[in-house]
């Protein structure tokens, strides 16, 4: 990991009508380290994500990425990949490679662990095996920046496991991972660095031990709570205003 930023967000809000999901959320994403976005649900994360990966445009702020220059600078995983049925897991990254390096697909798979599952129809791999496919899609290219939403959504403890393994080794080899996750422990495992979300703002950000001592709690999920039970006091207060 190092001080450089690969991602830069200033000031970004997000509405939806008379909807506010975004409220002046600003952070630095450094290079090479795994960065957790965490938060109840609702509190902006997938919108966030959204916003940065150029999939919805924010209603103020900016988004600037800093990152070296790449044919694809930013590789996405959405929440529920969709893959055409039909076509092999190969077959498949290969689509994806056209677009970008014309690169086969056998390192993809080999770094997600799916090599061995390269002829199998996309239809026919589990939930589990499609996340790590998507994760191999959101590679193509190496990208210097990744972003996973939700990359264990739904899966089973194992397998969630392999997911975030995954995340740390990209980033141990020089790729930014970017993720939101609600499994507290794998992240308090993973992430170098740790932005909370709550009712659209970031009032907690830094390393897991850095986020402990502030909040004087023994485990990430307690910071969590801390943060969430602080602002929803503030809105309360701000109401009775």
């Amino acid at each position: 990991m190092t001080d450089d930023p690969v991602l830069r967000f200033d000031g970004v809000s997000k509405s939806f009508g008379t909807v506010r999901a975004l409220s002046e959320v600003s952070a630095a994403i450094p290079s090479g380290s795994v960065v957790a976005v965490i938060g109840p649900n609702g509190s902006g994360k997938t919108t966030l994500i959204r916003i940065l990966v150029g999939d919805l445009a924010a209603t103020s702020g900016a988004v600037s990425y800093e990152g070296p220059d790449a044919d694809r600078p930013i590789g996405y995983l959405p929440q529920d990949p969709t893959f055409r049925p039909g076509f092999t897991a190969a077959e498949t990254l290969s689509f994806y490679s056209s677009l970008v390096d014309g690169s086969g697909p056998e390192p993809l798979l080999d770094r997600v662990g799916l090599g061995a599952a390269a002829d199998r129809n996309v239809e026919a791999l589990s939930g589990g095996m499609r996340q790590l496919l998507g994760i191999a899609q959101a590679t193509v290219g190496d990208p210097p920046l990744v972003v996973l939403d939700e990359p264990a959504s739904g899966l089973d403890p194992n397998m969630s496991a392999n997911v975030f393994e995954t995340a740390a080794e990209m980033a141990g080899a020089g790729t930014t991972v970017l993720l939101s996750s609600h499994d507290m422990t794998l992240v308090e495992e993973t992430a170098d660095s740790v932005l909370v979300l709550a009712r659209g703002t970031v009032p907690a950000a830094g390393t897991v031990e850095e986020l402990r001592a502030a909040f004087d709690a023994d485990s990430l999920r307690g910071v969590l709570n801390a943060v969430v039970e602080d602002t929803e006091q503030v809105a309360v207060v701000g109401g009775d205003r």
